[in-house]
């Protein structure tokens, strides 16, 4: 395995503007991936994602708010070191509309260029492999209760 993206697919049922919100918004983002996170929705902004009573933070850097199709950001850099495209990486979600719900399609890179050990990348790969298949059932769970603003 290359380890170069890690890619996932789910259909929501709920409109992509609704899923823009529940993606990009910290208040929607609490109730289904971090149990806290602070940043605003707009590019170059940084803010982060909290686990637990702070026992995981990760600072994150907003790239692009193109509402109601994309919203990216950059995470996993060193700690203290502004996130770049040689030190983090990319987490980029496009919504799509499908029938009366949305296609939400997740792709994470920049893997190979943190320059991690092969057994560091293959364990930090599959490690998010297995939070985004917790966390992206939860997210299509939670979309379709979520009211219009």
């Amino acid at each position: 395995m290359e380890f170069g993206k890690l890619e996932r697919e789910i259909r929501i049922d709920a409109a992509p503007e609704i899923v823009f919100d529940v993606v990009s918004r910290p208040e929607h983002i609490r109730m289904w991936w971090s149990d806290d996170a602070s940043f605003d929705s707009e590019p170059g902004a940084v803010g982060e994602l909290v686990w637990g009573d702070r026992a995981a933070v990760e600072a994150i850097t907003v790239v692009d708010v193109e509402p109601p199709r994309r919203f990216s950001f950059r995470w996993v850099a060193p700690e203290g070191a502004p996130a770049t495209e040689d030190n983090s990486l990319l987490v980029t979600i496009e919504l799509e509309p499908s029938g009366d719900g949305t296609i939400l399609r997740l792709t994470e890179s920049g893997w190979r260029e943190k320059g991690w050990e092969a057994a560091v990348l293959e364990e930090a790969f599959h490690d998010h492999e297995r939070g985004w298949d917790l966390f992206l059932p939860r997210l299509r769970s939670y979309a379709p209760s979520v009211v219009p603003r």
